[in-house]
């Protein structure tokens, strides 16, 4: 659906939504499809396509009127209560449907759906048949015609059954945009940016840059090192780059955490590497396949003591790519590790792009080399790599080089590579090769874009934000502004160095500043503050695994600007999924959560939620589930005969 979108000419935006297990639980899938360019998955559902019952009830709710239904009729059914005055439903009969084309697989079913999504959304059927051929060309012509078959057959029948949902006048331009994520586009700029090494250790989110690679290794030219352990995979991309070649490796938190110390001694060495920290929820194993920003605090806290290293944090998939070589370039120039702050809404979410904006011909800057021995680069007839210069870059020379012999090692040295700190600390030296190693972040600055204001100027509300919230702080500024609320926004990429005057000047003039992100302890909120002495009053930050949404920020702005107090109870919605985590804890998913009903006070201490849980087949009242508005607790489970009113 996302390719026949990307063919037409249109930009799409998928946001996948599954769980920490090889197979099963609730997983879904959300496609947002515009005439414009989107970079997140916005927060409204028109239509629902349910392959299972559970999809059904889950999300059938929050189909907005005018949207539509699709379901397999002959295995599933949708109770008329779940659904919102206005909804369509498409009930397709896929067995019988199908019943003259032979023997097909069960999956087939999706393609079955996928034809009658067609219909409703006004899409070239034909498109989606050329998709097909092309994706099952290596499967033969039999399994082309099935799907092709199914397609149509899909199509057809809904044709017959409902109207295309209405106000979907689209402006197709049939040019092909290609569907990306930001962990591919990683991996094509490290290809662009000349990266002959990347060495990793299967961690989601950021595995899939080791498959990509792993998969073209040949054809780019890379070798790709898949390791034992994280602590191998940094020390591998450290020794390659020590060796001259650009080095990449890629990681999640709990990978990150074993590499920090080699992250130190990359620095101390001064050879560059570039290190993705691919951030998932947190801590320890946390939630392995949803999204954070809890990770600034652990790049900032990489290995011990000062030293010079560039954290970025780039924006959406095409900045991916553009980040990644400049990474590079930063590396290698100024001799020293850059840290990617990725995060999983990046990493694994798939947009379109325009083909023009990638472009191989990417600037290469591989910084100072000395490639002899000269007066200028030797001490005594000892190169001097860590020679003390006026920018603090010092030229590196490949290992065996002739003349070039040098010492490099973790304690701390003299120009040649000698340690000043085995017999006799030499606190002179020490003084001057920290100096010479820290002023190249002045350098490092001055080759970054300082962060600009987006949005009206006179703004009564200024957004705060880093890394992947970008796009959605953007529409959610624009939504305010549109209905009266003048609101800009402040995006940082570029955390350390850090952009202080810019920051200082920027925000000062602010009316009113929010600082949004995506983590519990407000990270950025403190980085801000202890860089540029600004600080700011007010944030909204989530933390339940799931990225923020453009009308649920729009609200949460609107609350701040109000002087409402924030509100932490459990809500409605909260509780029904705590209700579905019980019943398949419980119950084996043979009942699940029906009316929710809110009650003050009684024996339980707090507020709470009475949830019905009713039958999944029969749809009868089973008990009721009462869940703390305070504290989230399950407090009890009451059978059907004892009911909450008995227990009050």
């Amino acid at each position: 659906m996302a390719r026949t979108a990307g063919r037409l000419g249109l930009h799409v935006f998928t946001y996948n939504s599954y769980q920490s297990l090889i197979r099963g639980g609730h997983t879904w899938l959300k496609l947002r499809i515009s005439e414009d360019k989107v970079d997140n998955h916005g927060d409204r559902l028109n239509v629902l396509i349910a392959l299972n019952q559970d999809s059904i009830e889950r999300h059938a709710p929050e189909v907005e009127p005018g949207g539509s239904i699709i379901f397999n009729s002959a295995k599933l059914s949708c109770d008329s209560s779940l659904v919102r005055e206005g909804v369509t439903l498409l009930p397709l009969p896929i067995p019988e449907l199908t019943k003259d084309m032979g023997r097909l697989l069960p999956v087939m079913q999706n393609t079955v759906t996928l034809g009658a999504l067609l219909h409703l959304i006004g899409f070239d059927v034909e498109i989606t048949k050329a998709l097909l051929s092309d994706t099952f060309r290596h499967k033969g012509p039999q399994i082309i015609e099935q799907n092709t078959n199914v397609l149509g057959a899909g199509h057809e029948y809904a044709a017959g059954q409902a109207q295309p949902l209405k106000g979907l006048d689209w402006n197709f331009t049939h040019k092909r945009r290609p569907l990306v994520n930001g962990n591919q586009m990683i991996a094509l700029g490290a290809v662009a940016a000349g990266c002959k090494l990347f060495s990793a250790y299967p961690m989601s989110p950021a595995t899939s840059i080791l498959h990509w690679l792993a998969a073209h290794s040949e054809k780019v030219g890379m070798l790709v090192k898949q390791a034992e352990d994280e602590l191998a995979v940094v020390n591998i991309a450290i020794g390659a780059g020590h060796a001259g070649v650009r080095a990449m490796c890629a990681t999640s938190g709990g990978g990150f955490a074993l590499m920090t110390e080699a992250i130190g001694m990359a620095a101390m060495l001064e050879t560059p590497v570039v290190i993705v920290n691919v951030m998932r929820g947190g801590p320890s194993t946390g939630l392995p396949t949803k999204t954070e920003q809890g990770d600034l605090n652990q790049a900032f806290g990489a290995s011990q003591g000062d030293y010079p290293r560039m954290i970025v944090a780039p924006q959406n998939a095409l900045d991916c790519y553009n980040t990644t070589v400049e990474a590079f370039n930063i590396a290698e120039k100024y001799q020293l590790p850059v840290i990617v702050l990725s995060d999983l809404l990046l990493a694994e979410h798939r947009s379109t792009i325009d083909p023009e904006a990638i472009s191989a011909d990417v600037p290469i800057d591989r910084g100072e080399w000395a490639t002899e021995l000269t007066p200028q680069n030797s001490q005594q007839g000892r190169f001097r790599r860590y020679a003390l210069t006026d920018s603090g870059v010092s030229p590196r020379a490949r290992p065996g080089a002739p003349g070039l012999m040098h010492v490099s090692g973790t304690d701390d040295h003299d120009e040649t590579g000698v340690l000043i700190s085995d017999e006799h600390t030499n606190t002179a030296i020490r003084r001057k090769m920290h100096e010479k190693r820290m002023k190249k972040m002045d350098a490092v600055l001055r080759d970054l874009p300082a962060p600009e204001l987006e949005g009206p100027a006179d703004a009564e509300v200024t957004l705060v934000g880093w890394g992947s919230t970008w796009s959605v702080l953007q529409e959610a500024a624009a939504k305010l502004t549109a209905d009266g609320l003048k609101t800009n926004q402040l995006q940082f990429k570029y955390l350390y160095p850090f952009h202080t005057k810019e920051a200082q000047q920027i925000l000062g003039a602010c009316k009113r500043a929010i600082v949004v992100e995506n983590n519990y302890t407000g990270q950025f909120e403190r980085h801000l503050r202890a860089e540029s002495g600004v600080t700011i009053a007010d944030h909204i930050r989530r933390y339940d695994g799931e990225p923020i949404e453009p009308t649920w920020l729009v609200e949460r702005v609107r609350a701040v600007v109000a002087g409402e107090p924030e509100d932490l109870q459990v809500t409605e919605a909260e509780a029904r999924e705590m209700g579905y985590h019980y019943v398949r804890l419980y119950q084996k998913d043979k009942t699940r959560p029906g009316k929710v009903e809110r009650l003050e006070g009684g024996e339980w201490g707090e507020p709470v939620w009475n949830v019905e849980i009713i039958g999944r087949a029969e749809l009868e009242p089973q008990g009721n589930l009462v869940i703390g508005r305070d504290t989230g607790s399950i407090l009890a489970w009451q059978p059907r005969e004892a009911g909450i009113e008995a227990a009050q």
